[in-house]
This record gives structure tokens, sequence and C-alpha cells, in this order.
């Protein structure tokens, strides 16, 4: 009786593991693509084909980096995505996170007090900076960068569509 309560009490905690990662999986696969997320790991491999017996091609070190997801396989299990610089290829959903990044493209990034050219400068950023997307509309973005934020204009970002809108 005492190796089938360790059963039943093993396979009750790995439906309760899944379970709470069902809620974040469930977010990424009901979306249809494409559309933007970021890596939500310090470390992810980009790989040539929807396994793990496929190649790696890519080893991303950067968590928080907005890439685009292209194509869904196996439910969610492994999705297609391009990075920034249009590379494609296929990652494991687990390493994907719906929270919205964005890069700085181009030149220095002026990031003001409100969503206008009229507005304060409180803060540049340089190209390749990662920040927290929010409050998208009319053609600019709130964008924070570990607590300093302003408001960047959505064409000088990769990660967010032009148009688009975010709460």
């Amino acid at each position: 009786m005492r190796n089938s309560a360790r059963i039943m009490l093993a396979m009750a905690a790995i439906g309760l593991t899944v379970s709470g990662l069902a809620p974040a999986l469930a977010g990424l696969i009901q979306k249809k693509p494409p559309y933007f997320a970021s890596i939500s790991a310090g470390k992810a491999r980009m790989r040539t084909g929807p396994a793990r017996t496929y190649p790696a091609s890519w080893l991303y070190q950067r968590a928080d980096l907005p890439v685009k997801v292209i194509d869904v396989y196996e439910r969610g299990a492994w999705l297609k995505i391009e990075d920034p610089s249009g590379t494609q290829g296929w990652m494991m959903g687990t390493l994907i996170s719906e929270a919205r990044t964005g890069l700085i493209m181009g030149t220095i990034a002026e990031l003001r007090d409100s969503p206008r050219f009229g507005g304060k400068i409180m803060w540049r950023a340089a190209p390749g900076v990662v920040g927290r997307l929010s409050k998208c509309a009319r053609g600019w973005c709130y964008f924070d960068v570990r607590g300093r934020g302003g408001y960047v204009e959505a064409n000088q970002l990769w990660g967010v569509d032009p148009g688009e809108s975010l709460n």
C-alpha cells in the first residue's frame, strides 16, 4: 500500500506542475501566428526543426529578447520564430513568454514623459536596448528598461506592428 500511495502522490504532484504551466502555454497556443512574444530563458536554443533531434542553429543568451512567432507545431510544444535580425528557426514553446518586449532599432531613441513629440525627454536608449512594452497606441509605446521608462515612437522598435494597440 505504501508504494501505491507514493505513486498516487507523485502523479498528483506531476499533475499540479503541468497544470501550473498550462495557462502560460494555453495563451501562446490560442493566438494565431504571426504574433510577437519574447524569450523567457537566459539561454535558449533555436533549432533547424521542431524537435530536440534537430541541430541547434543558434544559442540565445538574452532573456526578454523579442521574437515573432510565425508557426506553431504540436499544439505549442514547438514554435517557429523570427528574431530581430530576420533569422528563423524552431524553439521549444516553454522557452517563449507572452510578455511583450521591444528592441530599439536604428538610432538612439528618446523616451518621453508623454506620447507626443513635445513631451519632456526622460531617458535615451541606444540601439539594441531591450525593454518591456505597454500602452501602445497611435504610433507610440511605453518602453520600460528596468524601471526607467518613457514613450517611444513605435517605428523605432522591433517587437510591435505598425498601428498595433497594447494596453
